[in-house]
């Protein structure tokens, strides 16, 4: 048998329990979960790869819809299969009865405990919504569809 060269899975799956900081930046004082919150964003905005923290700047308005989004509920542990670590949010986004008339197509899920950072952004497409419920619905938190998989 020969050595392989990889990223231990353990390690990532740790990365998303917040237990290695390879910097000093980060001081970990608490050992209960962060809490994370979703905003969705107008179709004009510029959201992407380059996005670091959550900002009003291009999010969605209207009515019933809060700036900064809803808490998204994080039952699901973090865990690994195969070498890919992963974790997805334990149901769906939704927010009642919004309207919102200008369209938009993402949703931002940052870290509110730790500044703000941001997480991810997801696309799907462009709508508009008068009075009505949006549900964004997650996917199995698997190795292959959850939200957040590190490989």
């Amino acid at each position: 048998m020969a050595n392989t060269q990889a990223i231990s899975t353990s390690f990532k799956t740790e990365l998303l329990n917040g237990i290695h900081a390879f910097g000093t930046t980060v001081v970990r004082a608490g050992t209960t979960k962060d809490t994370f919150y979703a905003a969705l964003y107008l179709a004009s905005a510029s959201l992407g790869a380059g996005t670091t923290a959550y900002s009003a700047t291009g999010e969605v308005s209207g009515t019933n819809y809060t700036a900064g989004g809803i808490a998204v509920t994080n039952a699901n542990a973090p865990a690994s299969s195969g070498t890919t670590a992963y974790w997805t949010p334990s149901s769906a986004l939704a927010w009642s009865s919004v309207t919102l008339s200008t369209a938009f197509d993402a949703v931002l899920i940052y870290n509110s405990t730790q500044s703000n950072k941001a997480v991810g952004v997801y696309t799907f497409g462009s709508q508009t919504i008068t009075a009505g419920n949006l549900s964004l619905n997650m996917p199995v938190s698997d190795s292959s569809t959850a939200l957040l998989r590190i490989s």
